[in-house]
């Protein structure tokens, strides 16, 4: 056990040297990088796939995977966007019902995964479709804008001097589940089922319950970024979050967050999702073609699966 979380920090520490270089080797590459504007820019990009990468490391320390985040995430945005067009609702409940759209959707993820023992794999592809259609049949494949200036500062507003409002609400996020990581049973009860289902069912842990626990956590995490995603667009767009679980999963496993549960951080994962967004900007500055950007954002992928497959051996 010691020696595990040994190599979990030295592997956290790693990565911390990894993005401080690519950001050296960016600033050098391209004097744009390191604009206050860009900055803020990455910033704003990093905090949604952070949300949602928290909630993805959450299902990956049980053991689980999450294919769907990117479509709850069109799901939620899109009706979050109607609500605000065609109701009186103030925007706060908008944002309150739009989150548990989300959970809601997690849950059912997280019941047929723990009560049917369904493979997470296929429930989760499952949601994905039904999510995505959903979001088509709602807008009938159409944009729904013209949202209020009110709520667009969720995406478009800064505080403190500077410091873009989705930053905010990610901090926010990884300190509720840092915090209950950390210090609450059932933070320690998902490490446990993680590390050993049968085992964690033997010393009375409500495995199942546990399970479908981090699916609604997961869900809630991207009725989070849904409300900022909207808002920062400016519109639900019925294919936003196209792709979206793809990065979620590769700045979890590039976090150090094992695809086969028990062992991750949810430090490692911001810094995973840093490092994405730093990629992404870094090319964009670049002038490298989006063609090449989805080759070098599938390397990443494949390489992070390769490593963790690597240290769990």
């Amino acid at each position: 056990m010691e020696k595990s979380k040994a190599k979990q920090v030295l592997s956290t520490f790693t990565l911390v040297f990894v993005v401080l270089g690519l950001g050296i080797i960016l600033s050098i590459a391209t004097p744009t990088f390191l604009k206050p504007t860009n900055l803020m820019n990455i910033l704003r990009q990093v905090s949604i796939n952070g949300i949602l990468a928290i909630g993805m490391s959450l299902v990956c320390l049980t053991g689980g995977i999450d294919l769907s985040v990117g479509s709850i995430v069109a799901f939620s945005g899109i009706l979050t966007a109607g609500m605000l067009n065609f109701t009186t609702l103030p925007i706060p409940i908008i944002v309150i019902i739009a989150v548990l759209v989300g959970a809601a959707m997690g849950l059912v993820n997280g019941y047929f995964v723990a009560y049917w023992s369904a493979p997470a794999f296929v429930v989760t592809l499952a949601m994905m479709t039904i999510g995505r259609g959903l979001t088509y049949i709602y807008c009938d494949g159409k944009p729904i804008s013209k949202l209020p200036d009110e709520f667009l500062k969720i995406g478009k507003g800064a505080v403190l001097g500077g410091l873009p409002v989705p930053t905010v609400i990610l901090i926010i996020v990884f300190i509720i589940f840092a915090t209950m990581l950390a210090k609450f049973k059932l933070g320690r009860y998902i490490y446990a089922v993680g590390g050993n289902a049968q085992a964690a069912m033997v010393s009375g842990i409500n495995v199942k319950l546990v399970t479908m626990l981090v699916y609604v956590f997961s869900g809630l995490c991207c009725g989070i970024a849904a409300v900022v995603l909207t808002a920062r667009v400016s519109a639900g767009l019925p294919k936003a979050g196209d792709g979206y679980e793809l990065d979620a999963i590769a700045a979890t496993v590039i976090g150090g967050t094992s695809l086969s549960g028990g062992t991750g951080k949810l430090w490692g994962t911001l810094l995973g999702a840093l490092l994405l967004g730093m990629v992404n900007t870094g090319l964009d500055l670049l002038n490298v073609t989006s063609y090449y950007q989805q080759v070098v954002r599938g390397l990443i992928i494949l390489g992070a699966i390769l490593i963790d497959t690597r240290r769990n051996k």
